[in-house]
């Protein structure tokens, strides 16, 4: 599998898996603390070739995803799961303990956020109620699945209608990722 777009990742090891399981080229942040430099490179990347983030599902992945995509409109995200990433020895966290396969398959769903352009209708926030995504005891484990099912990785309940809607999730595509949950639960 060759990806043509520059693929950012956060660090050595994950370049190293990205390029076990595909042909890609990669642009490594070094952490959350990304420097003007890398910036630019992912901007001009962006320019010739087009970026797809890809960092680990944690707090420094998720502060590294908003910050480039503050500084580099319409980057392409793929996510993989806390429960793919995990290390064998259960210590430890990130795209480099990933297998291949959930690497392609991430890969293989890429999600690009909407422009100003792009016109779709917002998810009422009864919506996520009624679906039991927000306000209820096990609605963090349903946005969890949720977000493995629509391939738009974990967010809280705060940034859930947001993040909908940046990936530009249909109310047709939730009430039938809500409905498949509600199957799971029973």
């Amino acid at each position: 599998m060759r990806i043509k777009e520059v693929i950012v990742v956060e660090g050595k090891d994950d370049t190293t898996a990205v390029k076990r399981a595909v042909e890609a080229d990669t642009i490594e942040t070094n952490g959350s603390a990304i420097s003007k430099e890398t910036l630019m490179k992912i901007q001009h990347a962006q320019d010739k070739r087009g970026v797809i983030v890809f960092t680990d599902p944690d707090y420094p992945g998720r502060r590294i995803r908003a910050i480039i995509e503050e500084h580099v409109p319409n980057v392409k995200h793929a996510f993989l799961t806390k429960e793919k990433t995990v290390a064998k020895n259960g210590k430890g966290l990130g795209i480099e303990h990933a297998k291949d396969e959930d690497i392609r398959l991430a890969l293989a769903s890429v999600y690009t956020p909407k422009t100003d352009t792009d016109v779709t209708e917002d998810i009422p926030l009864n919506m996520l109620v009624e679906g039991k995504l927000i306000g209820f005891p096990n609605s963090k484990e349903r946005r969890t699945r949720l977000g493995e099912q629509l391939k738009i990785g974990y967010t809280n309940g705060k940034q859930l209608q947001k993040r909908l809607s940046v990936f530009q999730i249909s109310k047709e595509q939730l009430a039938e990722a809500i409905l498949q949950l509600d199957m799971e639960d029973k």
